[in-house]
This record gives structure tokens, sequence and C-alpha cells, in this order.
């Protein structure tokens, strides 16, 4: 399921750019948060049915408990989800864009949340810190060219802002996936950040349907695969998978959106760029074995 996820996010890329090119930013997020969300509604609908004619009352009490936990959960995973798929988006805007770029600076959120768990006063090894340097090397090499920091991009700033936003998302999600139904966790997410992201759309956009009929591709594909079924799976995984193999999979999503955004647009990164996203794609990767390698160093030194 995780690897099914990471591949999806990966080339759900190229249908975000895609999408760009006929509608604006707050009006493709909107639509394609509530195609994800409206995609969920009738498997919801269809095991409740099923459950309470089985259970009967006793089901129908247990619904009720859930709800008020779910819809607290989800609304704030909703709000979350917002600002980070939105600052996303708006990475893709700009002409200049790479949606491989993107992707690579996106995975950066596996650096921000244990910055971030810093606050929740969680141990952070001195691993990840050495992995937070190497990637931040990845992140220069793939941001900055010969040019020098005048080359980074308001798409790179925007991708490296919704890395932040997403990796508060990810500490939501492991504060309230533990004991909620993901699936209702997941439509009761996006239908939050689907209907705050509508508001924006009629505020600072004007949104036309002859437009929206020209990315419907893109939109239904970001909508049901992206939204409806990936981000439902990640809920899932990040439930039942041990975090460690289950951050590393979902790392794959960046390895994807290179690959999908040469295969399909044809945008190649440069050399430079291509260093860059070794380094952070290994940076990454060592990331996921930090408690592991401290262990390992620990017990050696007992032994001897």
């Amino acid at each position: 399921m995780l690897f099914i996820t990471a591949f999806i996010w990966g080339s759900s890329f190229v249908a975000q750019s895609l999408g760009m090119e006929t509608v604006e930013a707050f009006t493709f997020n909107g639509i394609r948060t509530l195609l994800g969300a409206a995609t969920l509604l009738p498997f919801i609908i269809g095991k409740d049915i099923i459950n309470i004619k089985k259970h009967g009352s006793s089901e129908k009490k247990k619904l009720k408990s859930e709800a008020k936990k779910i819809l607290t959960g989800g609304s704030i995973m909703g709000i979350a989800l917002c600002v980070a798929s939105n600052l996303q988006q708006y990475a893709f805007t700009y002409p200049d864009h790479s949606p491989g770029k993107i992707a690579f600076i996106t995975a950066f959120y596996m650096f921000f949340v244990p910055i971030l768990g810093l606050f929740f006063k969680k141990r952070i090894p001195v691993i990840t810190w050495l992995c937070v340097v190497l990637g931040t090397v990845g992140l220069y090499f793939l941001c900055v060219s010969g040019e020098g920091f005048s080359a980074i991009t308001k798409s790179d700033i925007f991708s490296l802002l919704c890395s932040v936003a997403y990796a508060v998302h990810i500490l939501m999600i492991e504060k309230f996936a533990a004991d909620s139904d993901p699936v209702k966790l997941s439509f009761t997410q996006f239908t939050v950040s689907g209907l705050l992201t509508c508001i924006l759309m009629f505020i600072f956009e004007t949104p036309e349907i002859s437009a929206i009929n020209e990315s419907i591709l893109p939109l239904l594909y970001s909508g049901v695969m992206s939204c409806g079924l990936a981000y439902t799976f990640q809920i899932v995984g990040q439930k039942y998978t041990e975090s460690t193999i289950a951050s590393i999979i979902m790392c794959l999503e960046s390895v994807f959106g290179v690959l999908c955004s040469a295969a399909i647009l044809h945008k190649a990164l440069t050399p430079n760029e291509s260093i860059g996203c070794i380094i952070m794609f290994a940076a990454i990767i060592l990331s996921q074995f930090g408690d592991k390698i401290e262990d390992r160093i620990k017990n050696r030194k007992k032994a001897a």
C-alpha cells in the first residue's frame, strides 16, 4: 500500500503541473481535494450500513462516540493539509518550475519532522542531525546553480515551505491516526481542506467551467488517486506499518516524481540538480536508520 502511495504521489506531480496550464492554484487544489473526499464517501457509507446490520444499536453508539474524535482530529489534519497542499500547488504556478525538483524539495519534510519533534520533547539521534546537514547540502546543489543564490526560484521557496507544512501534517497523523478509522479520518481532512481552499478560490481567483473541463483528467488523477487513494493509504500505512519502513517507502515519491517528470514532460534535471537529488535521497534513507545506528554504537561500546 505504501509503495503504491509513493508511486501515485510521484506521478501526481506531473498531473499537478499539467493541470496548472489551464486553471489557477486554489481552483485546482480545491476541486481535486473535494474529489478525494467524494471518492471515499461511498466506502464509508457502505461500511457503516454493513456494520449496523451486523451489530445493531451497539454499532450506532460506537459510531456516535467515535464521531467527535474523528471530526476533531480530521479537522486539524485538514487545516495542516490545506496549508501544505496549497503551498505546493503554488510552486507549480511559475514557468521555470520542475515537477521532479518540487518532488525532491518536498521530501525534505523528513528532516523537519525531527526538528519540529523537539517542541514535543522528542529525543533526536545524532545521526539525524548529520542527515539534516547532508540534506541541506543536497538542497543547495538542487536549488543553487553556478549563478549562486540568485538561482533560487520562487517555486523552490514555496516547495520548501510546503515541506515544513507537510512535516506538521505527518505529526498530526501520528497523533490522531492511532485509534481512529483511517478512511473516515482521511475523508474529514479532505472535506475541511477542500472547503477552505474553495473559499480561497472564490476570494482570490475567478474559476471558469471551460478551464476546469480542460483540466479534468489531471484533476481526476490528482483527486481520486493522489488524494482519495494515496493519502488514505498513507494513514493506514502509518497506523499498521513500522515507522522506519513506512518512511523509507514514502520517500520514494521523490524518485518517482523525477522519473515521471523526465518520461512524460521531458524535464530532465541538470547534472548539479541530479547530484543534489542523490545526496538528498541518501540523507533521507540514512535518517530513517538514526535510532538503530545509534543503538548499535551504544551496544558495541557496552560490549567493549
